[in-house]
């Protein structure tokens, strides 16, 4: 079994059919495995290299220096994450790999900041001359791509198209690196590289560097290979999006098994406005809501206290 391939060419034409057979075609397969291949999305491939060079730059540090921009520092889920800091699947074990969190990038004196409200904190920038621009020109071009897929989501959900834009104008997006050590797993410990889990927000972009190791749960419990595909982006949607979509969409478990050799990979985490409630009956007005409206903020907090068993996000 293979992982569904969606194709974005043509989007940009402004043809109304062709918009909506790209809706069409999104939805069939966020209804049937939640896990697809995004190809011809816009994004251009020297924007994606620059932020794998920064990711490997980074962890290239000494640890003491990643250390100090520990997300144990943060309430706003920025920082570092060292290895087997999380368990994502308790029975898996430690998790084997080290992460570093950054959110919409906000001043010192913004009012959000200032009044500390969630998820709203400031990123947490390591000393490294030519690091900060471009993980932010990746931020940027991953939420714009984001923004796409959510009118589209709305079509296909008949809803406007416009449905979810008020919701994104300053969402909770999480650009998270990521770094996999390699080599066999400790079969005492059951250790895996990333444990059994479903993402927590509306919708995850993932680029990888080509090194094997996603795996993804298909409906018959089989796992299947999510193996690297040139110039796409490995899209899945998150556990927001299928409890707003009253579970039309569905938010599917995947791992990262230990791989042979060092591993990275970059995830953008994208969750709506903090402030934002998340309601099934706001898109159908006619069926009964299968889960109580939420703000995302309160939504989210609730899944990141639960992983960490600390207020760090």
């Amino acid at each position: 079994m293979k992982l569904p391939i969606v194709s974005l060419a043509g989007l940009a034409s402004g043809d109304w059919a062709v918009r909506h057979a790209i809706a069409r075609s999104l939805g069939a397969v966020c209804r049937e495995v939640g896990f697809f291949y995004l190809v011809d999305h816009g994004v251009p491939e020297a924007i994606v290299q620059g932020a794998f060079g920064g990711a490997r730059r980074f962890f290239e540090l000494p640890l003491a220096d990643k250390e100090r921009l520990s997300i144990r520092h943060s309430l706003h889920n920025r920082g570092y994450v060292g290895m087997a800091d999380e368990r994502l699947d308790p029975a898996a074990g430690s998790d084997q790999k080290e992460a570093f969190n950054i959110g919409v990038d906000l001043p010192a004196d913004h009012p959000d900041v200032v009044a500390s409200k969630p998820f709203r904190g400031l990123n947490f920038w390591p000393e490294l001359p030519g690091f900060r621009e471009p993980l932010l020109e990746y931020f940027a071009a991953c939420l714009a791509l984001g923004r796409e897929l959510h009118r589209l989501f709305a079509l296909d959900l008949g809803a406007e198209e416009s449905f979810f834009t008020r919701h994104l104008t300053n969402p909770l997006a999480t650009l998270r690196l990521l770094r996999y050590p390699g080599g066999p797993a400790d079969g005492a410990r059951h250790d895996a590289g990333a444990g059994t889990h479903t993402d927590y927000g509306n919708v995850t972009l993932l680029a990888t560097d080509g090194v094997a190791g996603l795996e993804v749960a298909s409906r018959s419990g089989e796992w299947i290979d999510a193996a690297s595909m040139a110039g796409a982006f490995v899209c899945n949607i998150g556990d927001c999006l299928m409890r707003w979509s009253n579970d039309t969409y569905v938010s599917t478990p995947h791992r990262v098994r230990q791989p042979a050799r060092e591993r990275y990979s970059i995830a953008f985490f994208l969750e709506v406005n903090p402030d934002s409630i998340v309601d099934a009956r706001d898109i159908f007005p006619d069926q009964p809501a299968k889960y109580p409206p939420i703000d995302c903020a309160t939504y989210l907090a609730s899944r990141l206290d639960a992983t960490y068993g600390y207020r760090s996000r």
